[in-house]
This record gives structure tokens, sequence and C-alpha cells, in this order.
């Protein structure tokens, strides 16, 4: 699957209706499997209790939606931990598993992901991560790292992040 790690964000307005999602309001959030890759829906309570049931979706979930704060200014020079995940998420290929599993883990940790979901397809487990702040979802496929290769790609991740 050649985009399975294209962030998805969160939508401010109902995928179906057009309804301008309301700070505090309650939504649901549906992520499809196709061919390109994983589709997102955000829905409204009226759009979720009608919708097509005949189409199942991947994953879905219930949110309430959050007026995102405006960005802060970037700081120069040092990486974050989440800046670091973005850049390697918009890089196709598996070099960067290992360290985009350790980074999503450091970034959960923090509380700045949160784990929605584990799925397997085609033998590969997959986790459902949406950011806290921006209600993106991460979808971080799970590299299969043994305690002894732990430690190395941990020094890699200290040493890119300086």
């Amino acid at each position: 699957m050649a985009n399975e790690w294209e962030i998805k964000g969160r939508s401010h307005v109902c995928t179906a209706t057009g309804h301008e999602f309301a700070d505090g309001e309650p939504f649901y959030t549906l992520l499809f499997d196709e061919r390109g890759g994983f589709r997102r829906e955000d829905l409204c309570e009226e759009a979720w209790r009608s919708r097509d049931q005949t189409k199942a979706p991947h994953s879905f979930w219930r949110n309430r939606y959050e007026i995102p704060p405006p960005p802060a200014p970037e700081a120069l020079g040092k990486q974050t931990a989440e800046s670091l995940l973005r850049r390697y998420m918009s890089e196709p290929g598996e070099e960067h598993a290992n360290v985009r599993f350790i980074l999503a883990l450091m970034l959960e940790r923090k509380r700045l992901l949160k784990p929605i979901e584990v799925k397997e397809e085609d033998g590969k487990r997959l986790q459902i991560y949406l950011h806290a702040k921006t209600g993106e979802v991460f979808v971080i496929p799970d590299p299969g790292l043994h305690l002894d290769q732990i430690e190395t790609v941990q020094n890699e991740v200290a040493g890119l992040l300086g």
C-alpha cells in the first residue's frame, strides 16, 4: 500500500452534509481502506445516523471537535520528534520504518498521539493514532522490532533529534 503513512487531517465540516462543526460538538471519524490508501470521513451526529451501513469502514471512533489553536511559531534549528516523524512519513519506503515507529511511541508517551486502534492487515500490524491537538490520523506500521534492536534505533533517533 503506497500511501499507508499519509496523515489525514481532521475536517472542520461534516463530509456528508457540509455542516460546520462547533467547538465541543461530537462527531465520528471513519477510515476506509481503499486502493490508494486510507480515506477519512468526519461525520456529524445526523450524518452518522443516516449513513449507508452496508459500507463498513476499516476503523471508526467518536470524538469531540476542538477549534484548532493558532499555529505556534516554529523554533529554528533543532528538530522535534513530531517534525521528524512528519518528515519521515512523507518519504515513501521502508528505510525509516523503525524510526517512525519509535518516534510515534515517543509522541504517544508525551500524550501528543493517542492510540485509537491496532489492526492486522496482510500479516502486518498497523497502529492508528489520533493527534491530540490537530485531530490528524497517523497510520504507523509496526516493524516488529526485537528487544535487541530497540537500543540501536533509540540511539539513531536521539542522534537525529540532536
